[in-house]
């Protein structure tokens, strides 16, 4: 099995920084597309940002420019670079990666989420 445990979120105030990370970890043989998502209250899980194996990156419109995803193939870990946070970027933040794994074939795994929280 794979499991993904994320990590860096918290209280922010807006127009802050914040980088959240994403650390895979089992029986990965190569993991592909690495991806981030989010849910804020009440409303419905959206993706935010993904990245493929050779590094390529695409973006939310809500977040593009202010967001950078990166990805260390070597630590299995995926990176959310947050600037000039909004309120409306309040949400939990899901890791999401598609893993071929040693024994089970290819995967989808998320992880439990890590609260971003934009306040004054």
């Amino acid at each position: 099995q794979v499991q993904l445990v994320e990590s860096g979120g918290g209280l922010v105030q807006p127009g802050g920084s914040l980088r959240i990370s994403c650390v895979a970890s089992g029986s990965i043989f190569r993991i592909n597309a690495m991806n981030w998502y989010r849910q804020a209250p009440g409303k419905q899980r959206e993706w935010v940002a993904g990245m493929a194996t050779e590094g390529r990156s695409n973006y939310a419109d809500s977040v593009r420019g202010r967001c950078t995803i990166s990805r260390d193939n070597a630590k299995n870990t995926v990176y959310l670079q947050m600037n000039s946070l909004k309120p409306e970027d309040t949400a939990v933040y899901y890791c999401n990666v598609n893993v071929a794994t040693k024994s089970s074939g290819y995967l989808e795994v998320w992880g439990q989420g890590t609260l971003v929280t934009v306040s004054s």
